[in-house]
């Protein structure tokens, strides 16, 4: 049977055309009757005068698919309640894997934001429907002639979707050949260097129907999703990545140079069942967050309790050893998660109508990010550097609107691809960037400052950040930055810039780097205070920064993390716990809090991470080192920790079980040495420590 219908983008390769046969056992009835649904389907669902290419070849196979259903539905007339024949089943087998076929090219043709493409791939898909109609001629000349025969009018249908069918001449029209032409001739000026001519190539993009900012983004989306997608199949030789490549550049000329205005909710096209803009501006953005992590939910799935959250969420909570519903506390049945289509369709329609490609991110997805460090081919690289160069005239001499259009463009353009990050760093994106950190409109400072995170990941994005001065800028964003997203992101921004150990010594030295962190752990949102907490975790590995944390009221803060319902966060609290313990002063202003330190002890013994536990080991025995026998002696004394270190010994990993070890050693040393020496017993049996 055909595969059910699916509103939304398909999951399938592009042009791939994964027809399934239907089983053998299948009555002619049953057979018969969805293959006129699917017909049904084929004849009305595509309007070819709305396509980009092959707009005459697509009109006949609607022809034909049009008459294909009138015969079927006179042969369900005709034959009525009599069962056909069973040697009709091979021929509307046939006939339904074609329509299978035919229905998902016609998918492919009229899909959002393939027209390019499809442009560029005429001819293979001229060639697909050629073979696809030609497989409908022979599965006609194969049906017996008692169901073609069923009736007159159903033999001359018979005949004339036969006729159709093998007479139709598919092939790209020469508009499309010539449009086609003038993008390869475009790409290779772009491969010296050259800048095609506007007018050139607003013809092409009118040929195939892109007349906005908003159309070009889509079309963005789907290349840069169908480049990732091959990436993260192993597809570093697969030729179509040039050519993807440099048609996703010749777009992102095409928005940035020539469209001046940014149309964020310009609504799609018609569809049989719209989503009209105006019901997405009523959806709360905050009930499509996941309730555990707090950010927009990319794969969202249903428990048993009706709640929904996004997978690697909910699969983490459960695989944490908790079984229990995170939102009503009721027990889990089972652990099954379904998934939330509906709620899927919503967030990627807002995602769309914000200009934002809608890719799931996952481990796969950020090597494939990786792999675009260098850029494929050469016409790609000169049209990003042709770009590039138009940016940074705009951010240095540009009016306020062209700064707020040219910040966008930035942040958008360094989000997921390694190469245009280094060609803005490279043609001195980041002074500029941070020369428009003061401006007072809102958008183009939230837009720097993402811009700047995006260019912070890579090494060349934080030398030109430090050398330009603007450590002390991107710490007063933290928390002057009119958007809190803004100053979550400069937060990350320390983040990556204190993976470097000369640079965390520069962020130690301003005065308010390190308060203005311990102020966003404790004041800040969710994903502020983990930005705050991860940056100081690397701020930290700096001895000299201990104090000045101690100072600004750290472990106070981190304490009041350790109350949080959010179980990562209440991990990486503990780690930065342990990382600051490693110092005497730290150390000794944990032990201050002797409240604190039982905590620990309970996390130790009560924790279903055993990244948490080992956190808990590390820092108990960094308090040991620096404290002496006074906390060792406090330490043996605390009811439950001796079972919970030995657990740890048998079940952590290397680092955990030799901290878990240690400790155990050095609090039986300290009461062995408190008791008198006692009198080996018969036999020589000795104690043996851990």
């Amino acid at each position: 049977m055909a595969p059910p219908h699916d509103s939304r983008p398909p999951l399938r390769r592009m042009l791939a055309l994964p027809a399934v046969c239907p089983c053998e056992g299948i009555s002619p009835g049953t057979l018969l009757a969805s293959l006129a649904s699917l017909v049904a389907d084929v004849a009305a669902g595509c309007d070819a005068g709305a396509l980009p290419a092959l707009r005459r070849g697509v009109g006949v196979a609607v022809r034909v698919a049009g008459l294909l259903h009138a015969f079927l539905e006179e042969v369900r007339w005709a034959a009525g309640p009599a069962p056909l024949p069973g040697g009709s089943v091979l021929g509307l087998s046939e006939l339904h894997v074609a329509m299978q076929k035919m229905r998902f090219l016609m998918e492919d043709c009229a899909r959002k934001g393939a027209r390019l493409w499809v442009l560029m791939n005429a001819e293979v898909v001229a060639s697909e429907l050629r073979v696809v109609l030609g497989s409908v001629a022979t599965a006609m000349d194969v049906l017996p002639a008692n169901v073609v025969a069923v009736s007159d009018d159903a033999r001359e249908l018979a005949a004339l979707v036969s006729e159709q069918a093998w007479r139709a001449a598919v092939r790209p029209d020469e508009d499309n050949c010539r449009a086609a032409r003038s993008v390869r001739s475009m790409l290779t000026q772009f491969r010296s260097g050259a800048t095609p001519d506007a007018e050139d190539v607003r013809l092409v993009l009118g040929r195939i129907g892109i007349a906005s900012w908003w159309d070009c983004s889509q079309e963005v989306a789907f290349l840069e999703a169908e480049l990732f997608e091959r990436l993260e199949a192993g597809g570093e030789n697969d030729k179509d990545l040039v050519l993807i490549s440099g048609l996703m550049a010749f777009l992102l000329y095409c928005r940035i140079v020539l469209f001046d205005c940014i149309d964020y909710n310009k609504a799609s096209a018609p569809a049989p069942a719209p989503r009209p803009a105006s019901c997405l501006a009523l959806i709360n953005p905050e009930a499509l967050q996941c309730p555990i992590t707090l950010e927009l939910m990319t794969d969202p799935v249903t428990v048993a309790t009706g709640q929904t959250y996004d997978r690697a969420s909910i699969k983490r909570w459960i695989k944490n050893g908790c079984r229990t519903c995170p939102v009503t506390g009721e027990k889990l049945r089972n652990t099954d998660v379904l998934p939330n289509i509906a709620v899927r369709g919503i967030i990627e329609q807002l995602l769309l109508s914000n200009g934002v490609s809608f890719h799931e991110p996952s481990c796969k997805h950020r090597m494939a990010v990786d792999k675009t460090a260098l850029p494929f081919g050469t016409a790609s690289a000169g049209c990003v550097r042709l770009v590039v160069a138009f940016l940074i005239s705009k951010l240095s001499r540009g009016s306020p609107e062209e700064h707020k259009k040219a910040t966008y463009e930035v942040r958008k353009l360094s989000k997921r691809n390694v190469f245009h990050r280094a060609c803005l760093v490279e043609a001195g994106a980041v002074p500029w960037l941070l020369h428009l950190l003061s401006s007072t409109d809102a958008a183009v400072q939230d837009n720097v400052v993402a811009g700047l995170l995006n260019l912070s990941k890579h090494p060349a994005g934080r030398r030109a950040l430090v050398d330009a001065g603007g450590l002390g800028l991107i710490v007063d964003a933290v928390t002057v930055a009119a958007k809190v997203e803004a100053q979550q992101n400069a937060a990350a921004i320390l983040f990556y810039l204190s993976s470097n150990a000369d640079y965390c010594e520069e962020i130690s030295r301003i005065p308010e780097a390190i308060p203005t962190l311990v102020n966003l752990m404790q004041e800040g949102k969710y994903r502020g205070r983990k930005n705050a907490v991860v940056s100081l975790y690397g701020v930290l590995q700096r001895a000299s920064s201990h104090g000045k944390a101690v100072s600004a009221g750290i472990v106070a803060a981190l304490a009041s993390l350790l109350s949080s319902d959010r179980e990562d966060l209440v991990n990486d609290a503990v780690a930065l716990l342990a990382r600051l313990a490693e110092q005497p002063v730290g150390a000794a202003a944990v032990l201050s809090s002797s409240a604190l330190v039982t905590r620990l002890v309970d996390f130790l013994g009560a924790s279903a991470s055993r990244s948490m536990k080992e956190h808990c080991a590390a820092l108990l025995a960094s308090l040991c080192r620096h404290g002496g026998d006074t906390v060792v002696a406090m330490l043996g004394k605390t009811p439950g920790l001796m079972p919970s270190l030995y657990a740890l010994i048998a079940d952590g990993g290397p680092q955990g079980s030799k901290k878990a070890r240690w400790l155990v050693n050095e609090i039986h040393r300290h009461f062995e040495q408190r008791q008198p020496p006692v009198a080996a017993p018969p036999g020589g049996d000795r104690v043996i420590r851990v």
